[in-house]
């Protein structure tokens, strides 16, 4: 009990004035007498707080309520239940122990809480790496009104809770790209400008409808313009290509350009599996860590997270030519391919450009490039000397030579996906819809 039991400030005020009273009274009968009185006030004042506190059958109790798996780069909830066995109103600083990872020393809550009631309080937490968290225990300091002393309770909420990649961007785009009327936010509503075998049904035609689909008898039965409506083709197969190498290490919004990949590539392919396609993943660097078939079972998106989880940020650089041999030896039917890389300079490009060319060749590649934001905010911002001045000549020599990456591999043909990390999600999503709508996978 003892070791639950904190002196608040209130406490050495309290005692401090006693004791100045007694220094001041120690000459004066009376005030030593006054002294005396109020000692003993104190005390009993102490006493009742002690007692309010530490009665029988007095206790708090608190539960934390989390999801069971984290969602990397999301803001993550967490709840606590807060429940009073006191009959009288208590002050409580919450204090909950927060996995190391997010560097927090001083996270505390504070709470009013009234005889015999219940409390929630929640807060959201924002992972940054993928792996494992443990949250500690979660320690509750409750003051009386008297405010003189205070008692600690211990919660053993100990608990691990891994990060995965985002499954809540997952889920979030998942409804938004499979219906078929939709115009969410953010992802593209893409008319159909091709055709499959598949035929779906006959529809009133829209401005924007192909003309050659145009069904001339159905046409002419309803004296008004009627279509044909084809479905996406499935079973096609979709891979998931990226990049491990350093350059992948660069942090933007405290995740790094792998991590913006990873949970890319997991909106991808639920939402490939969703659309009946297969999905694939190979990941690499100097040489290839990762690779899964594809496949459209339902479970192939299970093993693609739990491979995701895993993956790792490598020092060496990517080779590309290894990673060419198996996708000629793996992958025999022609593909839609999203490589994840990030090129900064223009040599990097030339030396992997044969490369990419080949793979474009066989296959329908589609490469995703990073845009520098803070790059481009530096040398935008306004210059103070002649330092700040070449400084910023070479960060915006960098950024336009990003721009004739981009122009050199859309002469070659190969598609590109120039995008900010916070918006490389949507932006790939919304590629693969594009490309699906207009039949070209």
């Amino acid at each position: 009990m003892i070791k639950d039991l904190y002196i608040q400030p209130r406490f050495f005020f309290l005692f401090g004035a006693v004791i100045v009273l007694f220094i001041l009274g120690f000459p004066f009968p009376l005030v030593f007498a006054l002294a005396q009185g109020f000692l003993l006030l104190a005390l009993v004042v102490v006493l009742v707080d002690f007692l309010l506190l530490f009665g029988r059958g007095q206790r708090i109790t608190c539960q934390r309520e989390s999801s069971g798996v984290f969602s990397l780069g999301n803001e993550n909830p967490v709840v606590l239940r807060v429940s009073s066995g006191y009959s009288i109103p208590l002050q409580l600083m919450i204090i909950d122990e927060l996995p190391f990872q997010f560097q927090k020393r001083d996270f505390k809550l504070r709470l009013k809480l009234s005889p015999e009631a219940s409390e929630t309080l929640s807060y959201r937490l924002r992972p940054t790496e993928r792996g494992r968290y443990r949250f500690g225990r979660t320690r509750i300091f409750a003051t009386s009104t008297v405010g003189l002393l205070q008692r600690r309770f211990t919660m053993a909420n100990e608990r691990n809770v891994p990060v995965y990649p985002s499954i809540m961007d997952m889920k979030k785009y998942e409804i938004k790209s499979v219906m078929k009327l939709s115009t969410s936010y953010g992802v593209k509503k893409v008319r159909r400008i091709g055709q499959s075998s598949e035929f779906e049904q006959i529809k009133d035609y829209v401005q924007g409808d192909d003309y050659q689909s145009i069904n001339w008898k159905a046409t002419g039965r309803y004296s008004k313009l009627m279509v044909n409506h084809y479905q996406d083709e499935q079973s096609q197969q979709v891979y998931t290509l990226i990049d491990k190498s350093r350059y992948m290490k660069m942090p933007f919004d405290d995740l790094t350009l792998l991590d913006y990949a990873i949970n890319a590539s997991l909106v991808i392919s639920n939402t490939a599996l969703l659309k009946q396609d297969k999905t694939g993943l190979i990941t690499f660097s100097d040489k290839v860590e990762t690779y899964l078939k594809a496949s459209k079972q339902r479970s192939q998106l299970k093993v693609i997270l739990e491979a995701l989880y895993k993956e790792e940020e490598c020092r060496q650089e990517a080779n590309y030519e290894l990673l060419y041999k198996v996708l000629q030896n793996k992958i025999r039917v022609r593909s839609l391919i999203f490589l994840y890389a990030n090129f900064e300079s223009l040599h990097a490009l030339e030396r992997v450009l044969p490369i990419l060319r080949k793979i474009n060749r066989r296959h329908l590649l589609i490469l995703v490039i990073f845009r520098n934001t803070e790059l481009q905010h530096y040398y935008k911002a306004r210059a103070n000397n002649l330092e700040e001045i070449y400084l910023k000549t070479i960060a915006q020599k960098f950024d336009e030579e990003k721009r004739q990456i981009i122009n050199e591999l859309n002469h070659y043909g190969i598609q590109v996906i120039y995008t900010e990390p916070r918006h490389l999600t949507i932006d790939s999503l919304n590629k693969y819809l594009e490309l699906k709508s207009r039949g070209m996978i």
